[in-house]
């Protein structure tokens, strides 16, 4: 029965973690406007402990659990987290969107490259295969033009970042609760950018329209997707996961032309249908 279990959520955790993705998709075609209307580091303040703040709320008994091994270990990888969206943030302010989300996908490659060098975890060529299609596929998704600057490099800062957050959850994800490793995660988030957003203060969302998206980022595209997601990384490989989660791109694609109005090109069609194979493959070939 044990066993039978164990096939069943490792089953489950791909799909669990494409929901993820499809939450983190929408979330950064709802996010445009609200940011031009509220600083990103006080809007990411207010997201990340708001969330969790509603993660405390829903099970306060979580605070027991909140002994040295998780608030030292969710706390690194909070941390890691927390610095990828400011570095991330940092970077967006000084160069291009496009440009943005083409370096901050280089976490599918810097994961498996981390996890080799830290871990000594073998990457066989099959996954550097997918690696490489889910690369050009993200390339064709947001590239358009490049050059190297203080931009690109503090975005790369981010990937690096978000490639050790994933490599840490699922390193200390196993054996170890859940729920406080989210809610310490989602603290350390939000304390770091409350540290970012002390040179310029603090201000709440200007409106409700704002709140509504901070609401949403905060309970759905963050306390529970991170749940999700510390969650099937006990269960799955590192670079399985940052492969999977590259169909963040691919949706916020596919939300952005159906509601915000842009135009599918062709190159952003062959890029969405690159990263889709990529993660098939890997899913299919793993869960094998």
């Amino acid at each position: 029965m044990s066993q039978a279990k164990h096939l069943f959520k490792m089953k489950l955790a791909p799909w669990a973690l494409l929901a993820v993705a499809m939450a983190w998709g929408w979330a950064f075609v709802i996010m445009k406007d609200a940011i031009q209307r509220q600083s990103v580091n006080n809007f990411l303040f207010t997201r990340f402990l708001l969330g969790t703040v509603v993660l405390v709320l829903i099970r306060p008994q979580v605070l027991r659990l909140l002994n040295k091994d998780v608030l030292l270990r969710a706390g690194a990888a909070g941390t890691f987290l927390g610095l990828g969206f400011i570095f991330q943030t940092l970077g967006l302010a000084r160069t291009g969107a496009a440009i943005t989300g083409f370096v901050t996908g280089l976490y599918v490659v810097l994961t498996p490259l981390i996890a080799w060098l830290v871990l000594k975890q073998k990457v066989n060529s099959f996954t550097w295969s997918c690696i490489a299609v889910a690369t050009v596929g993200l390339g064709l998704l947001s590239i358009h033009g490049f050059s190297v600057g203080i931009g690109e490099l503090l975005v790369f800062i981010s990937a690096i970042c978000f490639a050790c957050h994933i490599i840490a959850l699922s390193k200390w994800s196993s054996g170890r609760d859940v729920y406080a490793m989210t809610v310490v995660q989602l603290f350390m988030c939000g304390l770091l950018s409350g540290i970012a957003s002390i040179p310029g203060g603090y201000s709440p969302p200007p409106d409700a329209s704002v709140w509504g998206v901070v609401i949403f980022t905060a309970v759905f595209a963050t306390a529970i997707a991170f749940i999700i997601q510390t969650w099937a990384q006990a269960h799955m490989s590192p670079t399985k996961v940052a492969v999977i989660l590259t169909m963040e791109v691919v949706f916020a694609a596919i939300f952005a032309i159906i509601f915000g109005g842009e135009r599918l090109t062709l190159q952003s069609a062959l890029g969405g249908i690159l990263v889709v194979t990529a993660m098939y493959l890997i899913v299919i070939k793993e869960s094998k």
